[in-house]
């Protein structure tokens, strides 16, 4: 009787706009579903890096990662045998070392691809597998075009015995433990804001023609960082290095895409073996435009960070205060650099405070 009394105290109007309200959440999410599926974009669980099953197909079984199990991946990074590059590789491997065995991470080996063709003095500091630099002179100046070419010797000489690699870069740190962002089959990669492959389809179309497929299946991302299961690299690996050469051979294409020539590459090359990248915004940051460490794995430290000493932004204007790799060509950065002044954001305070670290307990750190 009383559920009868109650019932009939629901007004009609109330009851349209449940209705309405059920209607509308249906709508939205098959609209993102279809959205989804349109655009190849994979849904990703920010809270702990799960792909999240599509709403309507449920996820294939060989793209399930089974609760608890660990899938360690090996961190690569290809380097020079320059002062500017030993010296950001030291503190590197300082920082993967203090966070490779802590909870959560999947982080395994470690090797520093040295395409220099010769070893160096980081040798017995660094685990360091070399190879050859390409011929003299096929890159004309721009060096990071041996970045493929490394990878496809040592994936072909080395015994490497993680299923998944890591691809990273010196000027990587990582700020807390890595799990392994990739799914099965689908890697997972960093989007770069500058990588357009949609706004250069004219370039794009010149080397990932129309058969293959709309232009958005080049995924807006760079080999770095990018975890991806080692049998889809060592296919990609050699049509990177290709792309990369043809790329750079290209007059119109070298001006447009310059120094991320080689990352557009990489997404090309992808695109041409079908591999799809699930986009993981909180992969990493880079100071000074990302300002906060809260939620992210690796800081990318490319920029540099200039403020006067009221802690503003003085970006393209050398600052009261500064920090940038860029200052360190020829040598390494002195142990102890200053702290940003008060009102400079986290992570570039958090940015320096780790340099400093791994700085004061390197050894021979101002002899390299």
């Amino acid at each position: 009787m009383i559920v009868r009394k109650a019932m009939a105290r629901i007004s009609p109007l109330f009851l349209v706009v449940l209705s309405l309200g059920f209607f509308f959440a249906t709508y939205n999410l098959l609209t993102m579903t279809i959205h989804n599926r349109a655009t190849g974009t994979l849904v990703v669980d920010e809270s702990d890096h799960r792909l999240l099953s599509d709403p309507i197909i449920e996820m294939p079984e060989n793209v399930r990662k089974p609760k608890n199990a660990k899938l360690p991946f090996h961190i690569a990074l290809t380097a020079t045998d320059a002062p500017y590059s030993k010296w950001q590789c030291r503190i590197m491997y300082y920082w993967y070392k203090k966070k490779k065995d802590l909870p959560g991470s999947e982080m395994g080996g470690f090797t520093r691809i040295l395409h220099s063709g010769s070893p160096d003095n980081l040798m017995e500091e660094i685990p360091t597998f070399v190879v050859d630099p390409l011929p003299a002179g096929l890159d004309r100046g721009y060096i990071v075009l041996n970045r493929p070419w490394a990878f496809v010797q040592w994936l072909e000489k080395a015994t490497i015995e993680e299923e998944y690699i890591l691809m990273a870069e010196p000027d990587h740190i990582f700020i807390k433990p890595l799990p392994n962002l990739a799914h099965g089959d689908y890697p997972a990669a960093y989007p770069f804001f500058y990588i357009k492959p949609v706004q250069n389809e004219k370039i794009i179309r010149k080397f990932y023609p129309e058969e293959h497929g709309p232009v958005t299946n080049v995924d807006p991302i760079g080999n770095s960082p990018v975890i991806i299961k080692r049998e889809l690299l060592e296919k990609i690996a050699p049509t990177w290095m290709n792309v990369s050469l043809r790329m750079k051979d290209d007059p119109e294409t070298d001006k447009v895409f310059g120094w991320v020539l080689e990352m557009y590459a990489y997404a090309v090359a992808s695109a041409l073996h079908g591999v799809q990248h699930i986009l993981q915004k909180d992969f990493m940051l880079q100071p000074p435009w990302d300002l906060e460490t809260a939620k992210k794995f690796i800081i990318h430290y490319t920029y540099g960070c200039d403020y006067n000493l009221k802690g503003e932004l003085t970006y393209g204007k050398i600052g009261e205060w500064r920090f940038d790799k860029r200052s360190y060509l020829r040598g390494p950065p002195p142990r102890n650099l200053s702290l940003p002044p008060p009102g400079v954001p986290e992570s570039v305070v958090t940015l320096v405070k780790m340099v400093n670290e791994a700085t004061a307990n390197l050894p021979r750190w101002d002899t390299q």
